[in-house]
């Protein structure tokens, strides 16, 4: 059972998540609006849904404020199909984003996967390639002892390319590991994503990312 907090300023779509989500045996707090942001009061959830049209405050904008107090997976339920507003709520720090209208075998399934992945055992250790070290534990990214500040999507690609570093991954490969087979969050928001790595470790001395032209993206091991 997980404690998941849903956003919506419609109380009819909030009715129908808190229904699908309890039938799988989750807690589920539902508020229809936010008019202060406070953010403790968005930290102890396994998972947060969050509209993007609301009133007050916007969902991306209410993703980006609360992304460094808060670090499981955030779900945008959207109607906005436009590439560049959900490339931009991507890179605010959330995970994924549903469609609008969802059906319940969607919400349900697409739920319950980011979860899965959020309590699978990982190795407690750490490693340190091409200047970089990772906590696979804590999740945590330094170059030297400066502590490099990624989204929870970048630590993602950045740790499947550095536990797997003795291959290339392309594109479809990383969303695919990042949001599962049936994600829906588009291929380029990958290629946004890895811009964004790179521009962060740029800014520490250290490009530890190749792309490998016409194949995909692979961890130096230099």
């Amino acid at each position: 059972m997980a404690k998941i907090l849903a956003i919506d300023d419609e109380e009819d779509i909030l009715a129908l998540i808190a229904n699908i989500l309890r039938r799988d045996r989750h807690e589920v707090i539902t508020r229809s609006e936010v008019t202060e942001i406070r953010p403790e009061a968005f930290q102890g959830y396994d998972l947060i849904l969050l509209d993007v049209m609301m009133p007050h405050v916007d969902g991306f904008e209410l993703c980006r404020k609360i992304r460094g107090y808060v670090s499981c997976p955030i779900l945008f339920l959207t109607a906005k199909s436009d590439e560049e507003d959900v490339v931009n709520g991507l890179m605010h720090g959330g995970d994924d984003y549903i469609a609008k209208p969802f059906g319940v075998k969607e919400l349900s399934a697409r739920v319950n996967a980011h979860l899965r992945r959020e309590t699978r055992e990982k190795s407690l250790s750490r490693l340190t390639v091409s200047g970089v070290s990772f906590d696979f534990d804590l999740k945590e990214v330094w170059v030297g002892d400066q502590p490099v500040r990624l989204t929870p999507n970048e630590y993602k690609i950045c740790e499947l390319l550095v536990r797997r570093r003795e291959r290339v991954f392309t594109r479809e490969e990383i969303h695919e590991e990042i949001y599962g087979i049936d994600g829906e969050a588009l291929f380029t928001t990958i290629t946004e994503f890895i811009r964004s790595i790179r521009s962060k470790f740029k800014a520490y001395g250290v490009s530890p990312i190749s792309t490998v032209w016409g194949v995909g993206y692979r961890w130096d091991n230099d």
